[in-house]
């Protein structure tokens, strides 16, 4: 493979847009032009309308700014210290980790390469200093999964994440690996078919999820069979599944609390705390915008959290990161009553940010720094340890 350097005139990716006001951005849309550049102007668009759940449409901008090129410039700081390459999928944040979020404000170029099934050569790939694989493990995603896997055998620079190591977060290779850890919970997940469903007797209570969703989309508690007959007759075209024990963490105060932890170069680094009255936890529909108190709890914990949390999970969570083997990968998890880490999933491809209202949630940016500066030291020691050299800060 032969590195190239491309002159790219940077784009507004995820997090450009998520700073902007409904004003701005629809300011923003309508004035957007990249200097008559047809590619820049479709991807441009596609991350507006992506980044506005206008799915389809943005979809459609995506593949049409494909037909001009699949490489596109997120970052382009006046001094690059890093070129990080990131490769991804089709698709938006919901199947690639949006890197953008992570690497503003840092001295990092960052290029986004997106990894078709067209027959693409790669005899040429773009100059960078270390590669991101951004695509999260599922069934969907499994053919560029592996067209990036046969190219990483002959890659040129360092790279984060080995498509290998990501096959281990399917949700029923998980629990497998770490069932035998006695401060882990993780019930078995089973992978089954339509019609094993319809057979199969309820008696307990049971998660159910289409096959490769994320974010709770299609998640149900089952308690009986005309609980489950009515599920599956509202998602005629699904024909896969998982299904596992339903576990109870709701807290003595009757809420459920979420966590979200980045194993970064596995240390763990919390990147935030959802508190809702519903065992499908989201953070967006969990009140913390408009519930002091639950942003009160959440300051405690992430302010708090190298000396109370990571330090009572330490060996559930060093287990994880150590069975995982990946050096960026973030787990959603909560407590048990009896103190145990129950975790829900390890992604990938799952996101982080700090683009929360800072007047609402002061406390946050500080502390996602963080995780970002552990990124950051990452991509250095990725890069140090390709040249031979010791580890360095910049």
């Amino acid at each position: 493979m032969k590195l190239i350097k491309y002159d790219l005139k940077k784009i507004e990716g995820y997090c450009d847009i998520f700073k902007k006001t409904p004003q701005e951005l629809a300011q923003f849309v309508n004035n957007i032009s990249y200097a008559g550049d047809p590619g820049n102007i479709l991807m441009g668009m596609f991350y507006v309308f992506s980044s506005l759940n206008q799915n389809d449409f943005a979809q459609e901008m995506q593949v049409k700014a494909f037909q001009y090129r699949k490489l596109y410039r997120l970052t382009d700081p006046t001094t690059v210290a890093i070129k990080l390459l990131v490769l991804s999928g089709p698709g938006g944040m919901e199947n690639n980790a949006p890197i953008d979020f992570i690497v503003q404000n840092k001295n990092i170029r960052l290029d986004v390469l997106f990894i078709t099934l067209d027959n693409d050569s790669f005899t040429e790939i773009p100059d960078h200093d270390v590669a991101f694989i951004a695509i999260g493990e599922s069934t969907a995603h499994l053919p560029i999964l592996e067209k990036i896997s046969q190219l990483l055998t002959h890659w040129p620079k360092p790279y984060i994440n080995p498509i290998d190591r990501l096959y281990l977060c399917r949700r029923d290779r998980l629990p497998k690996l770490l069932i035998n850890h006695p401060n882990i919970l993780i019930p078995p997940c089973l992978r089954i078919s339509r019609e094993g469903l319809e057979n199969m007797a309820i008696d307990q209570p049971l998660t159910i999820r289409p096959i490769d969703t994320h974010g709770g989309l299609g998640l149900e508690k089952i308690g009986s069979r005309e609980e489950l007959n009515l599920y599956l007759s509202q998602c005629q075209e699904t024909q896969a599944f998982y299904v596992s024990h339903y576990v109870d963490y709701q807290s003595k105060d009757g809420k459920f609390r979420k966590y979200r932890i980045a194993l970064i170069d596995k240390k763990p680094y919390i990147c935030h705390l959802a508190i809702s009255d519903d065992w499908i936890v989201k953070y967006l529909a969990a009140g913390m915008h408009e519930d002091s108190t639950k942003r009160a709890e959440e300051q405690w914990v992430m302010e708090h959290f190298a000396e109370d949390f990571a330090v009572l999970h330490h060996d559930a969570l060093f287990t994880i990161a150590d069975v995982l083997d990946l050096e960026y990968i973030i787990i959603d998890c909560a407590q048990t009553a009896d103190g145990k880490l129950l975790l829900f999933e390890a992604d990938g491809g799952a996101w982080i940010h700090a683009t929360d209202p800072p007047d609402i949630f002061p406390y946050k940016a500080a502390i996602m720094q963080k995780a970002f500066d552990a990124f950051e030291q990452l991509l250095i020691k990725k890069i140090n340890h390709s040249k031979g050299f010791t580890e360095r800060t910049p």
